[in-house]
């Protein structure tokens, strides 16, 4: 995802009190974030008037900064208010990402390394992002895998987490493909390095069960929500790669694309599915119709 900030772009920040057109510099050499990663945010999206959870990702960040070790200094409310504020700035022709972020300036008292949660700021980025929900993707396997809640703050959305996502994506698109099925520790199937994945087998739609080592998306939650409203079996359990290698179809869910089909998994072909079809319906009747107007 590359982040247009060039004047034919709209790009949004509320730092400090004051909306700022562009792209601000906010973090110094000496700041906390700068150097020992004490990042976190969180990504809604608006588009066609809407924006689908918008409460629940502000919500997300805030928790996300406590278990950062950050202070949150906005409430939930108060984020989603502004960013409606934010919304507002542009023409409303292209969708916007809506990107919630804290992170720390100082270290702590007793250690530089800590960050001093007294010292926790607020920005609020909004910018166009077009939409490429349903565009087709292709998936290898990650020779990279993800941490366990033992060895990294798995349980906040935190920059300090994506360098690992980073070399995924780099290590895939040198081999030719879109994004990569990232493993757990275990060796068991987690997300890929961008987003949450699902199966559909049978009729069957199964995805991996969270344990820690990935983030359980909103939009992955709003999915398995609609989709067993919708009267499908779906479960949430351990999945290995030959799972997935003998899936009839595979999709994969997350805020920027919400629901996108895989058409290729290392050197097996895939058609995109009524399920996964199914599933971006359900998820966008939901979300037009669910008054954010």
């Amino acid at each position: 995802m590359a982040v247009d900030t060039s004047p034919r772009s709209s790009t949004w920040t509320f730092v400090d009190g004051e909306w700022i057109s562009g792209n601000p510099p906010l973090i110094g050499p000496t700041s906390h974030a700068m150097w020992l990663g004490s990042t976190v945010f969180d990504g809604a999206r608006w588009f066609d008037g809407i924006a689908p959870d918008l409460d629940l990702h502000c919500q997300r960040v805030n928790r996300s900064a406590v278990n950062m070790g950050l202070k949150p200094v906005k409430t939930a409310e108060e984020i989603e208010t502004l960013a409606w504020e934010g919304v507002k700035k542009f023409d409303g022709k292209t969708a916007i990402y809506i990107k919630p972020m804290y992170w720390a300036e100082h270290g702590s008292p007793y250690s530089v390394v800590a960050a001093d949660p007294e010292s926790t700021r607020f920005a609020l980025c909004l910018f166009e992002a077009p939409m490429h929900t349903a565009k087709p993707s292709s998936l290898t396997v990650s020779p990279f895998r993800r941490p366990s809640a033992e060895v990294a703050v798995t349980a906040a959305k935190t920059g300090s987490l994506y360098p690992n996502s980073g070399r995924m994506l780099i290590e895939a698109h040198s081999r030719g493909f879109d994004n990569a099925i990232a493993l757990d520790m275990n060796g068991n199937v987690a997300e890929t390095a961008s987003s949450n994945i699902f199966l559909v087998k049978d009729g069957v739609v199964m995805t991996p069960v969270p344990n820690g080592t990935f983030l359980s998306g909103i939009t992955r939650a709003r999915v398995i929500a609609l989709l067993r409203q919708g009267g499908f079996d779906v479960r949430e359990c351990t999945l290995t790669v030959k799972d997935f290698m003998d899936a009839d179809e595979i999709f994969t869910s997350g805020n920027y694309s919400k629901v996108v089909p895989v058409t290729k998994l290392d050197d097996r072909e895939l058609q995109e599915g009524p399920v996964t079809r199914k599933s971006l319906d359900l998820y966008m009747d939901w979300a037009r119709s669910s008054g954010d107007f």
